[in-house]
């Protein structure tokens, strides 16, 4: 692009060269691993891509250079890096820290993406778990917190979780707002065949990334609540008028799932630095006990698909019907795949 500042390395043929893109990638991590931020001694000390040629006295203004041109492009990108001064030595360039706060990189609420939106976003959160499990970056956080900075442990080895949202939250949104009953297709954990409900639709709730429907099930005359990634058809909205719902619906679900959260749970082992070591330790909610995670979640049918994507990294201590639905995943992928 016309106009557009080189961003190469200036360092000689003695470095290794890592691309402008990876090094920035590298600067963003370590700063959004760390609460107070960083001091531009501490970035290029221990940043890569800095930190290999920190020790050249005759290359540190070429080096420094290179890190505001890098402050410059990540900038551009949108990144919010701040520039803090210290207390009482405001406008000293040795003493001032650079930060990202999280609270102003994060996505408005109101933002949707479409499902090939949601393709590219998923491959790109992969690139990033990928690239912050890194041994370089392993190393440069590790030097951080040698030196006394508090690290961020979840931004290493997290893959920003960008969902769809299921085909039958819409049609149950208006449902709700009709007023009016719903019919769908219903797969239980470890049914073979669908079930066809009819409900009043109370409220629409997001909890750990998964949509649930809090509904009245007129078959049963009972209150349940129901997994929207399970429901395997149409929903048709009948003509028939739906019960009211409470005016706190939807914030006492959220506490009855929150509950729920908090007491069910899966004892598990991972082998020590492995993508699932890192993913679940990083997890909202995980108690490590010695070699051993305890791991929350408010569906354990959906944990042992997940825990089965981790293979051989991952073994199950209990409960035993986490184990068994997890061995049988494995089982239909060797029956699917054999």
């Amino acid at each position: 692009m016309a106009g557009r500042r080189a961003t190469g390395d200036a360092a000689g043929p003695a470095h290794r060269r890592v691309p402008p893109e990876q090094r920035q990638f590298n600067l963003i991590l370590a700063l959004m691993a760390t609460e107070h931020g960083l001091t531009k001694q501490d970035i290029l000390s221990t940043v890569a891509g800095y930190a290999e040629r920190f020790d050249d006295e005759a290359d540190r203004a070429s080096l420094e250079r290179q890190f505001e041109r890098d402050k410059e492009d990540v900038r551009e990108l949108g990144v919010p890096l701040e520039t803090v001064d210290q207390l009482g030595a405001e406008g000293d360039t040795r003493l001032q820290r650079y930060r990202i706060p999280k609270s102003l990189y994060q996505l408005p609420d109101d933002i949707e993406f479409s499902a090939e939106e949601v393709a590219l976003l998923g491959l790109a959160a992969q690139v990033w778990r990928e690239s912050s499990l890194s041994e370089q970056s392993r190393r440069a956080l590790t030097k951080l917190k040698s030196f006394g900075h508090a690290v961020e442990q979840s931004v290493i080895g997290f893959a920003p979780s960008i969902r769809a949202r299921e085909s039958a939250h819409d049609p149950l949104a208006e449902a709700i707002d009709r007023r009016r009953r719903v019919s769908f297709p219903y797969l239980k954990p470890g049914a073979a065949e669908p079930e066809l409900r009819s409900v009043s639709p109370l409220a629409l709730v997001n909890h750990e990334g998964r949509w649930h429907l809090h509904a009245h099930d007129e078959g049963v005359d009972a209150p349940r609540t129901f997994l929207l990634r399970r429901i395997v058809g149409a929903v048709r909205i009948d003509d028939v008028e739906a019960r009211a719902p409470r005016p706190d619906e939807a914030a006492r679900v959220q506490r009855e799932l929150q509950d729920v959260f908090e007491r069910t749970t899966a004892t598990v082992a991972a082998r020590p630095g492995s993508e699932a070591d890192v993913v679940l330790r990083n997890r909202a909610g995980t108690v490590v006990e010695g070699e051993t995670l305890i791991v929350r979640t408010t569906d354990l049918a959906v944990l042992a698909e997940e825990l089965a994507a981790f293979g051989a990294d991952i073994r199950v201590v209990g409960p035993d019907p986490v184990r068994e639905a997890m061995l049988d995943r494995w089982r239909q992928v060797v029956n699917t795949h054999g």
